[in-house]
């Protein structure tokens, strides 16, 4: 199993990270990836996996609910940091759009959204894409920089087949978490015809934990209730569903 997006870094994360990380390791996860979310994780996600290398891989980037009116000024921060620093990170992210409590800096959201794929584009990184309540001007967005070689995942992707289908026609893929396995949720008939070649797994920890453990603080090693759910999607075994997303996790972030 792979990580693809968890952020470790996390204050609860702070006191027994090193027997949290050999939990994980036991249970058979093979890496973490640690995604940045505003300008104060430049310390905390490098310092994080500085501290288990080969292990914990960190991408860069501002999440979208950060972006105010000063996003030209963290823009600047972070971008001086990546051409100072490109070669650690694995990814940028996490980036994207965000419209659901506040909608006031849509707007800025865009344009800090586009400066970021453009450093995708110009590093030869792939992206982790965070879309809430805003997937056709985030679709509309990705399709401007996939059409010039972007790769990437949607993050945390509970959407429509169709929505899957269009994410997927552009050559990203869907990153499926705790989500799939809440009581009434949709995503797994919407997965129904989706490749699982195109499907990574991740948790977003410290949140979205998986049922039987929904609520409390996210572990990477229960993906494997993500991976019996993904099991019974495609009539296979968790094996199979985790050889095939370990190998895609590997292709995409070149691990």
């Amino acid at each position: 199993m792979i990580d693809t997006h968890a952020h470790i870094d996390d204050p609860q994360y702070t006191d027994g990270l090193e027997q949290f990380i050999e939990d994980q390791k036991i249970a058979g996860v093979e890496a973490i990836l640690v995604p940045s979310v505003d300008i104060h994780s430049l310390e905390t996600v490098p310092a994080v996996c500085r501290r288990f290398p080969n292990y914990c891989f960190p991408a860069l980037g501002i999440h979208p609910e950060e972006i105010k009116t000063d996003y030209k000024e963290q823009l600047a921060v972070l971008s001086d940091y990546l051409r100072q620093h490109h070669s650690e990170f694995i990814a940028i992210g996490e980036i994207g759009l965000d419209y659901h409590f506040d909608t006031t800096y849509k707007q800025e959201q865009q344009a800090a959204l586009r400066e970021q794929l453009s450093w995708a584009l110009e590093y030869d990184l792939p992206v982790m894409i965070h879309s809430r309540d805003a997937t056709e001007d985030c679709l509309h967005i990705l399709k401007e920089f996939t059409d010039r070689g972007l790769r990437g995942v949607m993050h945390c992707f509970s959407g429509s087949h169709e929505t899957a289908l269009q994410i997927l026609d552009m050559g990203l893929y869907l990153g499926i978490g705790g989500v799939i396995t809440f009581k009434n949720c949709k995503l797994a008939e919407n997965l129904v015809g989706i490749p699982i070649e195109r499907i990574v797994l991740e948790t977003d920890a410290p949140y979205m934990a998986p049922v039987p453990y929904r609520g409390r603080r996210n572990e990477s090693r229960w993906m494997v209730y993500v991976m019996e759910r993904l099991a019974a999607v495609y009539h296979t075994t968790t094996d199979d569903i985790d050889r095939v997303t370990t190998a895609n996790a590997r292709r995409l972030f070149r691990l």
